[in-house]
Parts: C-alpha cells; structure tokens; sequence
C-alpha cells in the first residue's frame, strides 16, 4: 500500500469510528463500545490489508486460538484471528477480540509452544481489558483517537505518515497511550504462563519467543519493529518469564511441530509470492544441514512443494509431496494436499476422488471442502457444490470467496435476489462497503418483484443494509426512504 493510500485509509478510518466527539470519561468505555469499534475496525482492515484468507491457515489459527480460551474461563467477545500478508514482526489484539498476525512475525518462530504463547499473550490483553485500561487512566479521551492510533498500530512500518497519525491521535487522548505498560505486560506474562501450563504446554516456549524479540530489538534498534513498540521492555520481560520458569514443573511430553511448520510454511509460501527465491534458498539450507532434525528436514520439503505448486513445477512437487508423505504416512491432511496439487495439473476427476476419501477420513478438514467445493463448481454440478460451500461457512463465515462461488451459483439457478445478496456479502467481507451497498439494494428491490414476493429474502438484504448504515454511522429511514441511504 503506497504512502497515499495509507493516508485515505486513516481517514476512512475516522469516518467509521463513532462521532462521539465530545470529551467522556474514559470509564464509560464498555464492553459493548468495544465491540462496536472492534466490528468497525475489522471491515477497515479487511477494505486496506492483504490477509490471508485461506480456510487452512485459519482453521489452524483458530483452533490454537480455542486451545488458549478453553482455559481462560469467561469470555466477553468472540475472538477471530486473522494473518495479515506483511513481512513486518507484528502481533495486535485489537478491540473486541480481534487478533492479527502479521505472516513476518510467523516466520520468525520455530515451534508451535512459542506461537502459542504469543496468541497467549494477546489473547490475555483483551481478556484483562488492558487497552480499556489504557483509556481509564486518562482523565478524557475519545473513541475517534483510539481509533486512529489503533490504525496507527496496525499499518506499522514506521512511515512519516504512521508515526504522525499515531502521535497525534495519543496527543488528542492525552495520557491515554496505546503502548503497554510493564504492569500490563508482566501481567499478560504470567497469565500466559499460567495458561501454558493448563493446556500441557512448555512455557520454554515464552522464553525462546522473547529471546528472539530481544536479539531483533538489537539488531533493529534504529526502527523497531511495531510489535516491540506496543510491547516494551522486552529485555525485563525476559527477565520475568526466566524467573517464572525456574518454578515451573516437569516439562509435558515432547510434542510434533507438524501442524505448526505446515502451517508456517503455507503462510510463507504464500507471502513469497513469485518472489520466493529467499524461502526456496532457506528451505534447501534446512534440508541440507546434517545437524537439522528428520522433521524439519522433512517439512522444509513440504515449504519447497508449496512453491513449486505455486509456480507450477508439478511434478518436482509431488516427487517432494510424496516423500513428506512417506515420512508421516498417517496425517490426513498430507492427501489433501496431494489433491489440491492434483487439481492444480487439471487433473480435476482424480482430485475429486482424493479429496471425498480425504472428507471421509476427516469431515472437518475445511481446505478439502473448499477445493471440492472449486472442482463441483467447475463441473457444474451446482446442488453438490453449494453444499460444500455452505458447509464451509458453517465452519469459516466470513470467507468471501464463498459468497462469491454461490452467488454464482444463484446465478445460473436465475435466483437473482439471492445472487445480488450473495455479491454483496462478498463485497461487505472484502472491505468493499458501496459495492456492497449497490448489491443489497438490488437484492432489496428483486426480492419486491413480481406476485411471488421473496420475503425472506428482502428481510435479509435489509438487515444487511441496516448493518452497513451501522457501520458507517448512519440511521436508516425505515419509511420509503431508500433513496436517502
């Protein structure tokens, strides 16, 4: 995103915030304003951020974000956790439970113990209100300021523009600073700890994690990275998590980093893009060093597979598939793979098979229902495919792609309200409010056509702009006032 569009964005952004202009006690901060903003922020970022909207990665994030709430008792917002494609060493939660990963930052660690404990410690942020508490602290404050530091916050990258937004928008909320304090991070520290060890986890990992975020304020200190401008004083920190572990009981039973390096290198592979010379030079490097363990020498093979699928080289990738497979002949998830790389050749009717036996095996494997899903589609066999895309949803709601897959099928069906509601919806989760709006307008006026009104349908497009008028602050004129939205 250049420098320009970065500036309309913070603009957009303090469009949406809610007009509360007027100076408020901080305390008036509830829980129910922090979801609000936190819904705002999210379609924001979605409209200005490249995240990586693959059912896989997310399900895996997920599921390890679930992992940490199981044992972190009452919950007062539905977590969601999102990668952001940016090579930036960044971490935020964000209003209302919204957890962003920058793929950077994902790159940098080496085992599942030591993501787990970074989701741990943001996740014990939002739990103890910390940015709530950021706000109590000063005498006023403006949800409109919070918002803009908060973008501040998550464009990173220490451009002139960031730092003068975020500054300014601190200066706006006075003492009111978005950093956390060594309290709040010692605080979030120890709730990890104590999480990590609930789950059966090392908390070896929070050390090796902090480490790391040492050695890079180090080396990086002439620009820190944003995670280490939001979360200071690693070096105390490090000192704290050391003394918590000299306490800490017998480490649990060693566990496999299968699930994490798949997931680590799926997310690299797919930030690399065509510029994946510097991944491929790494990868060869670990599967090449005599002292690499046999599974990070066999899931570097799964990070080169990725690429060579990626840049077409079909069969190099499943010569290198197909030995991760031998290696863990028992994980599921290695067929669908296969398949998807199957379907990438065109060979459709063979990865067809592959991925219903892989549904068979594991009805909960979201990246096969999707590309069963895209081979359905292909062949037109419209009532097979929007099953499996509606089944998707059921598991990952926010997944344009899906919107869009069914509304082309509506299309071809000729349901035409349907369709336009479908096309909004894709739009709404892409970030793209007036092409949303344009759609649930026109699926607003299909569904009033004709004597076989579609009432169910007209209810559901004008929530949908009821949402949309929410969003951007307006109040909707319920009495034939459309013209007026």
């Amino acid at each position: 995103m250049n420098i320009i569009a970065r500036f309309f964005l913070f603009l957009l952004i303090a469009a949406l915030i809610p007009p509360w202009t007027a100076t408020r006690p901080a305390q008036a901060f509830s829980v129910g304003e922090e979801r609000e903003l936190g819904e705002k922020l999210l379609y924001t970022v979605r409209a200005s951020f490249p995240l990586i909207d693959d059912p896989d990665i997310v399900q895996y994030i997920t599921a390890r974000g679930e992992e940490v709430l199981r044992v972190a008792g009452v919950r007062f917002f539905d977590f969601r956790f999102f990668v952001i494609d940016n090579g930036e060493f960044n971490a935020f939660a964000a209003p209302s439970g919204l957890i962003f990963f920058y793929s950077g930052l994902i790159g940098s660690m080496n085992s599942e113990d030591e993501f787990v404990s970074v989701l741990a410690h943001e996740i014990a942020h939002v739990k103890k209100r910390h940015l709530a508490s950021r706000m109590e602290k000063s005498q006023v404050v403006t949800l409109a300021s919070l918002g803009l530091a908060l973008a501040g916050l998550l464009l990173g990258g220490g451009g002139a523009i960031s730092q003068a937004v975020l500054t300014g928008s601190l200066a706006a909320g006075q003492s009111a600073q978005l950093h956390f304090s060594r309290e709040d991070e010692e605080e979030a520290d120890l709730q990890g700890y104590q999480w990590m060890l609930a789950m059966g986890r090392d908390p070896e990992g929070m050390r090796r994690m902090l480490s790391t975020m040492r050695r890079i304020a180090r080396y990086r200190s002439e620009r820190l990275p944003q995670y280490l401008l939001t979360h200071p004083e690693s070096e105390n920190r490090l000192e704290y998590v050391s003394a918590l572990l000299e306490h800490k009981p017998p480490a649990p039973p060693v566990r496999d980093d299968f699930d994490f390096l798949r997931f680590k290198y799926r997310v690299a592979a797919w930030a690399a893009g065509d510029d994946n010379d510097g991944l491929r030079v790494a990868l060869a490097g670990i599967i090449a060093d005599s002292q690499a363990s046999r599974e990070r020498v066999a899931m570097a093979k799964f990070g080169l597979a990725e690429i060579e699928r990626r840049d077409g080289n079909y069969d190099r990738a499943r010569a290198l598939l197909e030995e991760v497979i031998a290696a863990y002949p028992n994980k599921n998830i290695l067929k669908t793979d296969l398949a998807v790389l199957e379907a990438a050749a065109g060979r459709f009717d063979k990865a067809r098979l592959m991925l219903e036996d892989s549904l068979r095996r594991d009805g909960g494997d979201m990246y096969a229902t999707l590309n069963l899903a895209r081979i359905l589609l292909r062949q037109k066999e419209w009532d097979a495919a929007e099953r499996e895309f509606r089944a998707l949803l059921l598991r990952f709601p926010e997944y344009p792609a899906a919107y869009f897959a069914l509304g082309q099928i509506a299309t071809a069906r000729g349901r035409q309200a349907e369709a336009f509601w479908l096309a909004g919806t894709y739009h709404l989760y892409e970030g793209k409010l007036k092409s949303a709006r344009d759609n649930f307008l026109m699926s607003e006026k299909e569904a009033g056509k004709g004597p076989k009104t579609d009432a169910d349908m007209k209810k559901k497009a004008t929530a949908s702009l009821d949402l949309l008028d929410r969003l951007e602050g307006k109040v909707r004129k319920k009495a034939d006032g459309r013209k007026n939205r």
